[in-house]
């Protein structure tokens, strides 16, 4: 994909100064720039840069007064970072303009499938499921029986979506997630042996929902585990049945939430935090990475450690745990 710094500066209403012609095809890093790409200049201690980098357009501040000469194209913008993730999304988005179904590809006869859509190699659809328009569903997918997904949401490679599963608009899911397996529920027998509770629910992902590769998301005993609309889910995250998880609420990677918890909306919870089962998190609540929440939450809390104490006086203990080879010594010596 090829554009000219003109084209680039009329997209994101900008002043330009040098050659209007130039062209650009790639993207780079401000000092690793390289002709024909562009880049962008928004934090001053990268200023250095723009005098010597070898990028063919640079994006900055309206503020930027150059010192000396700049052998790049520069377009002024009112703010450099939020015009080059502009271009960002630009540029993904053409990246995924696929279309087409693959020859190699599996639908049954009862599923019904939408409009403009991009169905890759290797792709079963099963019995009853229904594709929304414009969505993209990479090779080596599997989407089992009754499943609805909405609108333009894109499935990556080696995704595996189970039955009754329901996925709305605008989602995106990367490689390698599992979406609707059994919930690990097991019940005790008279011989420390354990039967299989069947799981006979399902998953409702919500709209504007990304998840990150290699998620798991089990379904749910009876009723739906539920991920409300704007959820983001990062990396190796593991999702246990009948979970519930409230709008815009954003997990970090190597999470866990066991089973019948029910966290709120707006919360920010860091990378390997675990959860016991059947609690609930209130909304707006910020948990730090590594904590172990043993316990509810209330609305707004904040906190860290395993278990969980509130951050202040985490950060107590954290100071005193520093302390404590000092501390031994002197009770040795007592």
């Amino acid at each position: 994909m090829e554009f000219s710094a003109q084209q680039i500066a009329e997209l994101l209403h900008g002043e330009l100064i040098g050659d209007a012609q130039i062209k650009v095809n790639t993207i780079s890093k401000i000092e690793e720039g390289t002709p024909g790409s562009l880049s962008f200049l928004a934090n001053p201690k990268y200023t250095q840069f723009i005098y010597t980098t070898n990028a063919s357009v640079v994006l900055v501040n309206k503020s930027f007064i150059p010192e000396k000469k700049i052998s790049a194209t520069v377009i002024k913008v009112d703010d450099a970072y939020k015009a080059f993730a502009s271009l960002l999304e630009i540029y993904q988005q053409y990246k995924e303009n696929k279309t087409g179904i693959a020859k190699s590809s599996v639908t049954e006869s009862s599923a019904v499938l939408g409009k403009n859509l991009y169905i890759g190699a290797n792709v079963y659809i099963g019995e009853h499921t229904v594709i929304g328009d414009n969505c993209k569903i990479y090779p080596n997918t599997y989407i089992g029986d009754n499943v609805k997904i909405g609108e333009s949401t894109t499935l990556f490679s080696g995704v595996n979506i189970y039955s009754e599963t329901v996925i709305g608009n605008n989602c995106t899911i990367y490689a390698g997630v599992v979406i609707g397996s059994d919930g690990f529920g097991f019940a005790p027998q008279n011989q420390a042996e354990f039967k299989k509770v069947p799981q006979i629910g399902n998953v409702i992902i919500e709209d504007n929902v990304e998840i990150g590769s290699n998620t798991t998301i089990d379904r749910a005993t009876m009723g739906s585990t539920i991920i409300r609309k704007g959820v983001k889910l990062d990396n190796l995250v593991q999702i246990a049945h009948n979970v519930e998880i409230g709008e815009n609420t954003v997990i970090a990677a190597l999470s866990g939430v066991s089973g019948s918890t029910k966290i709120g909306k707006n919360c920010m919870i860091g990378g390997q935090v675990g959860f016991a089962g059947h609690l609930t998190v209130g909304d707006n609540v910020k948990i730090g990475a590594k904590s172990g929440v043993h316990k509810n939450l209330p609305e707004g809390a904040v906190v860290q450690g395993s278990p969980v104490v509130g951050y202040r006086e985490w950060y107590r203990i954290a100071s005193i745990l520093q302390k404590l080879p000092e501390i031994y010594r002197k009770i040795q010596k007592l």
